[in-house]
């Protein structure tokens, strides 16, 4: 992590919101390619564990928030980002699922100007076994269906880990402060028309600590029930025609330098 930040490493911001990720935080931060991302905002929920001492140590800067709610704080870490000069920002998890040391896989069309959001799939061979439970893959694919039909453009998964520039962000009117905020994104990116690319990577089980969604029955039905709910409201909302486009998949072989 030591090291001046090169000239695209200063555009990038990594956002990661965290509610008691003790153990699993200081790994994901240390996977980050750090001469891509030149700064990480840990937004933190109201962590009752030593979350945020630990996201600092690995040289984070923590932004405790006092109202709780995903989308909340993913909207608290890309306005924080924005504030400090970012033109890019990264969100991630906090629990180690997501192959953050693979983030350049994501930032790389949206710097070179390729893309304007850039998503990773979990679906496939390179998933984890035990990683997503089997209503949750099925979720994802019913989901992208849904926006399919209805915005014109259909997703692979729901993943969090994603790329997206901050004046696009910005511009896509983003309201939801719970967990439709990432179904929220790609509906918008959607209607709106947006340059779209899904990237296969890695997806492992979590370091450390329970899901707070997946991790219980409870969690499972308030997480669904919120992402029903802000299909229907921005699909109502969004009145005028689908602008969708298809969805560019990057293999290996796209980032290959020279391409």
């Amino acid at each position: 992590m030591s090291g001046p930040p090169d000239a695209a490493a200063a555009r990038v911001a990594a956002v990661i919101p965290v509610l008691n990720e003790a153990g699993a935080i200081g790994p994901t931060i240390a996977r980050l390619p750090r001469p891509m991302v030149s700064r990480v905002i840990v937004v933190d929920g109201g962590s009752r564990d030593a979350t945020a001492a630990e996201a600092a140590a690995a040289g984070a800067e923590v932004l405790v928030v006092r109202e709780r709610g995903y989308g909340r704080a993913c909207a608290e870490g890309a306005a924080r980002a924005r504030a400090g000069g970012a033109e890019v920002v990264l969100f991630l998890d906090g629990d180690g699922a997501d192959a953050a040391e693979e983030a350049a896989r994501l930032l790389a069309p949206v710097l070179e100007g390729r893309c304007d959001l850039v998503l990773a799939t979990r679906t496939g061979r390179l998933q984890e076994k035990g990683s997503m439970a089997a209503h949750q893959v099925l979720a994802g694919r019913l989901i992208g269906a849904a926006i399919g039909l209805l915005a014109g453009t259909r997703y692979s998964d729901m993943c969090a880990f994603r790329a997206i520039r901050l004046d696009v962000l910005g511009r896509l009117g983003m309201t939801e402060m719970t967990y439709g905020w990432n179904l929220e994104m790609q509906m918008r990116a959607a209607y709106a028309g947006l340059r779209i690319a899904e990237v296969a990577l890695p997806y492992r089980r979590r370091i450390a600590g329970k899901s707070k969604v997946a991790g219980s029955l409870s969690g499972t039905l308030r997480a669904g029930a919120r992402i029903a709910a802000t299909l229907a409201r921005v699909a109502v909302q969004t009145r005028r025609r689908a602008r969708g486009r298809d969805i560019v998949s990057i293999s290996e072989d796209d980032d290959a330098p020279g391409r």
